[in-house]
């Protein structure tokens, strides 16, 4: 039996994996649509991500009837990427990875679907330690872009390594298809980019009751030997999913817990803004389905301050549920 080949290079994706480019781009799409009098189609721009530059805004173009060449698309789109991609932030730990396996003697190349023009007006974003990257690629550099794997041949080649060597770090499907047509290991990292600015998670039921009003349909849950049982202690953050009573029915959630250092005593908490509803909110029994992951809690002396949810999680989490990712679990037996 041949032997298998060990790991010598490292090849990462740029947008989702190394940069949260999805975040600070969220509101272009809606903002150019809207000087057509048209909005983006959740479950459409879902399908388009990972795709190459060209196929997407076909894409969009014929999906949203504009008059419109890709040229002209381009030109208009292009400075308002610009300046979003100022805004645009390293994710978490990619920093310390990068320089580790650098520092280690770790060949390393970019290799992403944006065509380079694009990719080198974000490098700047990942400050000194873009400079550990000896290859970068764009889909326009190569025949095909992912899912052909014609990118990471040719990162490999470059590298100087047999692309079975290779591992491919990457957050979307087109992606890991790509990398491993190609020959390399893959490893998928499920990022902000592919799923609408939300992270989803193995669904986490939940028993408990609605407590007190903080503030319109925002309620402190109150909770029984029950109600975290199937909650891990390290869940911590601000989350999405689904809510069932018998009084409310069925209703978006999106809820904030964490732990309260404040009292002698080290309490779970939780709490939790019913998106659907337009009335009084009932202290009830209620079954949660908690499915999606948001965003790490705010720093903060408070506990009250570090659940805040704000109008940008509510947005996310409107917007997500409808998704096909998420929506699905409504029907779940969970909440039967």
């Amino acid at each position: 039996m041949a032997a298998a080949h060990q790991v010598s290079a490292v090849i990462f994706d740029l947008d989702g994996t190394l940069l949260d480019t999805e975040r600070a781009t969220r509101d272009v799409l809606n903002e150019f649509l809207a000087a057509y009098g048209k909005v983006p189609d959740a479950q459409k721009e879902e399908k388009r991500l990972g795709q190459m530059y060209l196929e997407s805004t076909t894409g969009i173009i014929r999906d949203y009837g504009l008059p419109l060449t890709v040229e002209e698309y381009s030109k208009a789109m292009h400075p308002l990427y610009l300046r979003r991609w100022q805004r645009a932030k390293p994710l978490p730990g990619v920093k310390r990875l990068v320089k580790h396996l650098h520092k280690n003697g770790v060949p390393l190349a970019l290799a992403s679907n944006s065509v380079r023009r694009n990719i080198d007006h974000k490098l700047p974003k990942l400050e000194d330690w873009g400079e550990c990257f000896s290859v970068i690629l764009g889909g326009d550099q190569v025949p095909n872009g992912k899912p052909s794997p014609d990118i990471f041949l040719e990162a490999a080649k470059r590298l100087g390594v047999n692309p079975s060597s290779c591992l491919v770090i990457e957050d979307s499907v087109v992606g890991v298809k790509g990398a491993k047509a190609s020959g390399a290991k893959a490893v998928a990292v499920p990022s902000l980019q592919s799923i609408q600015g939300v992270l989803p998670i193995d669904p986490l039921p939940s028993n408990a009751g609605i407590g007190d009003k903080i503030v319109n349909n925002l309620h402190w849950v109150i909770s029984d030997d029950c109600t975290y049982e199937c909650i891990p202690d390290q869940i911590s953050g601000i989350y999405l999913g689904w809510a069932k009573s018998k009084v409310h029915g069925l209703s978006k959630v999106i809820m904030g817990t964490g732990w309260d250092f404040s009292q002698q005593t080290v309490e779970r908490v939780m709490q939790v803004d019913f998106l659907d509803s337009s009335g009084r909110i009932e202290t009830e029994p209620v079954k949660l389905l908690v499915i999606g992951y948001i965003r790490k809690l705010q720093s903060a002396d408070a506990i009250l301050q570090a659940l805040s949810i704000t109008d940008e999680d509510r947005s996310i989490a409107r917007e997500a549920l409808d998704l096909p990712t998420f929506s699905e679990y409504a029907n779940d037996l969970h909440l039967a």
